[in-house]
This record gives structure tokens, sequence and C-alpha cells, in this order.
């Protein structure tokens, strides 16, 4: 399975590359990461040393101008988990098609939803053991989607994701809807900040709200979320902080968030950059359940290269 899984994700990459030769298209993009770290996980009681794969990705993207106004694009990721075993360490991320001009874009197929897409990078601790998912619903990526956005209008933009009924995790159509505004790296712009509304979204009708400033040096980020699990009628608040401060190569972060039902998540870490494309990174995160479950507790180094 894992040869012919490789096999045709080769194939893939190859057949794009030769197309985008042929009809001079915009330049193929291969692209990814690895995100390995060593870990120790103290969890239930029990202790155990893991070296795992953090939403480690590979993936290809390009582009196709049709005329003077209108371009295909197109997107084709999978992530790669060094740390399971090879017949099952590829799984498909977004993978979609599209067009863009001056009315905006659309694409159709797996994408991020727009209430995911709205978090921008509020969350420090992305992909790692003190992720938003932790105790937020609404991180969704789903398979069979149609996404549009607005072209930029003085730094909002806005869109809607439509989710089909036909999505394993649907038992009805839903939308996702978001309003943007500012740069989420805050380097265009000084605050990003955005809403967002999830109606009937695998299982869930969620209302988000996120912000995130820089202010003498400090990046700090707030988010709000009311969320409403549709089958049992239960509506539960939380919320979410957090802050960076960069002091040379080396950048100190924290995040505490918390939601009704689901329990409070905290995090403490450092990165230390080696380069543009290479970081070191460490980590410390305690997970409390509501539940009354035992704490969960991570203790992580771990390496990133982005190509």
């Amino acid at each position: 399975m894992m040869k012919a899984l490789s096999k045709t994700i080769i194939a893939t990459a190859v057949t794009v590359a030769t197309m985008s030769t042929a009809y001079a298209a915009e330049p193929l993009t291969v692209y990814g990461k690895l995100n390995v770290t060593a870990q120790s996980n103290d969890v239930a009681d029990e202790s155990e040393t893991t070296i795992q794969s953090n939403a480690s990705r590979f993936g290809v993207k390009g582009g196709f101008e049709l005329n003077d106004a209108l371009e295909a694009f197109y997107t084709v990721e999978y992530q790669v988990d060094t740390g399971k075993d090879s017949s099952s360490n590829f799984t498909a991320r977004n993978q979609f098609v599209g067009l863009k001009g001056q009315f905006g874009s659309i694409s159709v197929g797996r994408n991020d939803t727009l209430l995911k897409k709205s978090q921008g990078k509020v969350d420090l601790f992305n992909d790692l053991e003190g992720d938003l998912k932790t105790v937020f619903a609404g991180e969704n990526r789903l398979a069979q989607t149609a996404t549009y956005l607005t072209p930029s209008f003085s730094n909002f933009t806005a869109g809607v994701t439509y989710v089909a009924d036909g999505d394993v995790k649907q038992s009805d159509n839903g939308f996702s809807l978001a309003a943007m505004y500012g740069d989420s790296g805050l380097k265009k712009s000084p605050v990003y900040a955005a809403i967002a509304y999830d109606s009937k979204v695998n299982g869930y009708d969620i209302v988000r709200a996120t912000l995130q400033g820089k202010i003498v040096g400090i990046k700090l980020g707030a988010m709000y979320q009311q969320q409403e699990e549709l089958d049992t009628d239960v509506e539960d608040k939380g919320f979410l902080v957090s802050a960076s401060y960069g002091i040379e190569d080396i950048t100190l972060k924290a995040q505490y968030q918390d939601m009704d039902n689901a329990g409070d998540s905290w995090s403490i870490g450092a990165d230390y950059k080696l380069g543009k494309p290479t970081k070191l990174f460490a980590f410390y995160t305690t997970n409390t359940p509501e539940s009354g479950d035992d704490e969960e507790n991570y203790l992580g180094l771990g390496l990133e290269h982005k190509f």
C-alpha cells in the first residue's frame, strides 16, 4: 500500500510539473515541512518517551493564466507522519482546485473551513500538544467543500465555505463564514482581527472572535468562542490568550486556553532560529480535562525545517 501511494504521489508531482512546463503556467511550487520532537509524555499516570512527527507535510501548488482576467490554481497536500508504520504514514490534507480574478476566488475540494482559517496565527502551539483543538471545537478540514473569498478591500477580506451533506462528517449541509482584517503575520499591519461563524459544521454551531497585535515588541493574541453541540444542545464558552517576545534569534512564548465542559490547557516554550527555514524549539504543556481525568503533561524538544 505504501509503495503504491508513494508512486501515486510522485507520478502526480511529475505530471503536474510536466503540464506546468508545457503550458508555461505559473511555476510549480513543491513545498512542505518536517517537524519532529523527542517527547516525554505523562498521561493517565503512565510515562512514555516518543520520537514523533507533528503535522509534517509535503505538497505541490501552482496555477495557470487562462486569460487576462482569470487564473486557475490548485493545491495537493499530504501529511507525513514519520512516527507511524510505513503503510499508514500518508494522510490527505488540503487538496483543491479553483479560479481567481477580480471577483475574488472560488475553490472546490478538501479544504480548511473559513472559521478555522480565521484564527490566523494566534495559536502559538499549533500542531503540538497545546494546540487550539485541545479544548476548542471548529478546527475542521472537510472533504466536500466549496469556498469563496472576496478580494481585499482596505485590508478587509470575507468569505464563505459551503460543506455538502455528502461529507462523512456531515448529517446536513453546513456553512462557515468569516470576515478578516489585516495581516495574520503582523508584517503588513499592526493588528489582525476576525469574526467567524459555523452553522451545522461537523456537528456544531460556533461563533468565534480573534484578535492579535504587537505592542512594544510583544505579540499578544486572544480568542473568544461560543459553541453548541447540535446532538446534545450543550452550549459552551471558552477563551484563549497568547503572548510571544523575540530576543534576537530566540522567541519566548506562552499560551492559556479554557473551554466549558472540555477543560483547560497551558503551554510555555521557546524557538531558536538556526536559519530562515530551520528552527530548534522546546515546550512544556499541561492539559487538564474537565471530566476529572488525570492531567496530561508533555515536555518536548524538536527540530523543524521548511522547504
